[in-house]
């Protein structure tokens, strides 16, 4: 989950930076060629440029990002036997996976938590918090490293990049046409772009969002399902069943009613369209059906 918001977060902010750097430079005026009619061709490209940078951007950020912001110490030289351990896991899943070795991190959570980052599958990032190496064994962190080691394998980072940058394009196209329909028909301005424009446009930016989040949030689930898959064949499947129960059973325990809606524990309908990870129930019954 937590590499998701990390992307998703510098993703918006960089879009939004740049939306804001094209408006003060004057470049959204190509989009007004005519002076009335809209220049859908100007758009879709801006839209390009403002929805796939920002994405790429935070894709080739996401490790440096994730680092700092949950205090990833990076195992450079293992200090102790739990780390030169880790490191052999991570080594071992990476050379069935086919991918090169990722570094290798811990930070401290008392929740047992890991993830995965990187622009690609040669250069990644496996981090774990202290809270999945004190609650779970050996087994069970086994499944969980190989989980994320499948999620490097499958390049699911860069895949999410491209649907992310496809849908803020399209994202900023129709907010902007939205906008300019709204500024020109109702607010019945004739030339240029008024303060309406960009009020609706920034509006309409933020409710399609909702469902272009809602359509990457799918996406997510999809993938952790392909990963879990992954960490049992490169782990075992018993294990990583036995990794996601303990998963349950920490949160539970825990009584983190929010963490568990966003891990897919509990939650209904409605907030299950927002949520990264399907429900725990769900994904071992899946692997209990794998063949």
């Amino acid at each position: 989950m937590m590499r998701i918001f990390l992307f998703l977060a510098t993703n918006v902010a960089i879009m939004v930076v740049i939306s804001i750097v094209f408006s003060l430079l004057g470049l959204s005026g190509t989009l007004d060629a005519q002076g009335i009619n809209l220049d859908l061709n100007a758009l879709l490209i801006v839209s390009a440029v403002i929805g796939m940078t920002g994405s790429f951007i935070s894709l080739a950020m996401s490790k440096w990002t994730a680092k700092q912001a949950m205090g990833v110490q990076v195992i450079e030289q293992p200090q102790n036997q739990t780390e030169q351990w880790l490191s052999s896991i991570v080594a071992s899943h990476a050379q069935k996976a086919g991918i090169g070795m990722p570094e290798v991190g811990i930070f401290q959570a008392p929740e047992a938590n890991a993830f995965a980052t990187g622009m690609n599958r040669n250069n990644a990032l496996v981090a774990v918090s202290t809270g999945l190496l004190q609650r779970m064994n050996k087994d069970e962190i086994e499944a969980v490293v190989g989980h994320e080691v499948t999620h490097v394998a499958n390049g699911d980072m860069v895949t999410m990049a491209l649907m992310q940058g496809v849908l803020n394009t399209f994202v900023y196209f129709f907010a902007s046409i939205i906008g300019h329909v709204v500024d020109r028909v109702i607010l019945q301005n004739e030339r240029g772009h008024g303060a309406g424009y960009f009020l609706v446009q920034m509006v309409a930016q933020i409710a399609l969002g909702f469902l272009a989040t809602m359509l990457v949030m799918w996406f997510s689930r999809y993938r952790e399902f392909k990963a879990d898959a992954g960490g049992a064949n490169l782990a075992g499947r018993g294990k990583m069943i036995s990794a996601l129960r303990a998963l349950q059973r920490d949160y539970e325990q825990r009584d983190l009613p929010g963490q568990l809606a966003v891990f897919g524990i509990n939650g209904n309908s409605a907030n299950k369209l927002f949520m990264s990870h399907p429900p725990l129930e769900e994904r071992i019954e899946a692997l209990q059906n794998m063949r």
